[in-house]
Formats: C-alpha cells, structure tokens, sequence
C-alpha cells in the first residue's frame, strides 16, 4: 500500500498506527488514489485527517430548535424537520406528522433518525425499500458525523444502536460512507396508499451549526 500511494513504509506504518502525524493533501490524494476511494470516501478521509479542533471535540449537540425556526417549519406546505448533528429530530411540521407519523408519540430520547429507523416499527411497514433506505442512512450518518468523532454523545448512540439492532450493528461494521444528495423515499402510506418524496437536507444559517433541516417534496408515483 505504501509503494502504490508513493509513501514511505515507515511513514505508512506510523499512520495506520495512529501515530500523530499530519498528512499532506497530497499525500491524503495519493493515500485516496491507492485505497480506490470514490469521491465521498476522498472526503471522508479528508475530514477525518484534517479535523477542526472547534467542531471535533464540542461536547454537546443542540438539544432545541429556535422558534423562529420551527415557525418557518410550520409555514411550509411540505413535510419538513429540524435535525442536530447526532440526528436528534428537534422539531417537526404537521405535513411531516401526517405522512411520517407522530415523532411526539416516540419517547425523546428514541426521538432520533437512525433510532426511528432500526427501531420504529411504524418506520419499517411504511418505506417500501427499507433495507436501501437503512443503508443509506448509515452510510450518511458516518460520513456527516466525521466531524464530531471523539463526542461522547455521538458514540453514546452508536453504542445503543449496534446494542439494540443486529441490522444497524450489520450495517456500522461495514464502515460505508456516503454524501448529502437529493434522494427519493417510497412509501406505502396507510392512509394516503403509495407516496414517493424526494427530500433534501438544508442548512440554515444564523442557527447553531450542527442544525440542518430536511425538506421533503411530493413526486408522481413511478410505476412498478
């Protein structure tokens, strides 16, 4: 691996070690080049090797959305939540509620993406591609929390989840990695009958900075 990214073998041997030494970016491109990384797995490298000592180690997540925030929540005609760096689902509009479900009715502490996910049976009867769609999201989740590595309230519930949930624990132990992109979520609705909703994460600004806010948006059902 060292001859491939055109390093030294002591050097490489130091990094996989752990040893604190501080790579190049053209090193990390070369490291990125040799290990065939695609471009969410360069990043991932990226953030992991060059962290910022403000966002790496803050010690608590927001807890509360602002209510400025959650009255522009209210204001959409679209589903729309307010989520923290760890996931945590802070605040929610009524659109929301009625095609995702009542977040108020899951008790706070299981109020969180991932939670909902492996352990909301609501969750798994309504998305239709539960396996891709529980994937995916660990696979963002590790990507965009590459950044608080180290806080205690973020290996708090990755500990709870690989504990709870053999699939999540299934899904962590591959170590995928993936960005942010516009997706598209199906649904079985029982209610409403077959839903698709593309959604998007949004960030705010003149809000903390590990809030983001997903916006979902209804598509015509594509035929099976």
């Amino acid at each position: 691996m060292a001859q491939r990214a055109g390093i030294s073998p002591t050097w490489y041997t130091w990094l996989e070690q752990g040893r604190e030494i501080k790579p190049s970016a053209d090193v990390l491109e070369h490291l990125a080049d040799a290990l065939l990384l695609n471009e969410s797995e360069r990043d991932h490298l990226k953030t992991l090797a060059t962290p910022d000592p403000a966002v790496r180690w803050r010690r608590r997540f927001s807890s509360a959305a602002p209510q400025t925030l959650a009255s522009w929540l209210d204001g959409l005609d679209h589903p729309a939540y307010v989520l923290n760096g760890r996931w945590d689902v802070l605040a929610w509009n009524k659109p929301a509620k009625d095609i995702l479900g009542d977040f108020a009715s899951v008790p706070r502490a299981d109020r969180n993406i991932l939670r909902m996910i492996f352990l909301w049976p609501d969750w798994r009867r309504l998305f239709v591609e539960w396996g891709c769609l529980a994937a995916s999201a660990v696979a963002q989740f590790r990507a965009e929390t590459a950044r608080y590595a180290g806080a205690e309230e973020l290996e708090a519930l990755t500990r709870g989840l690989v504990r709870d949930s053999a699939d999540f624990a299934m899904l962590w132990n591959v170590r995928a990695v993936d960005g942010p992109r516009l997706r598209t979520k199906r649904m079985l609705h029982p209610k409403l009958g077959a839903i698709d909703l593309t959604y998007a994460p949004l960030q705010p600004k003149g809000v903390a900075g590990d809030l983001s806010v997903v916006v979902y948006s209804p598509q015509p059902v594509s035929p099976t």
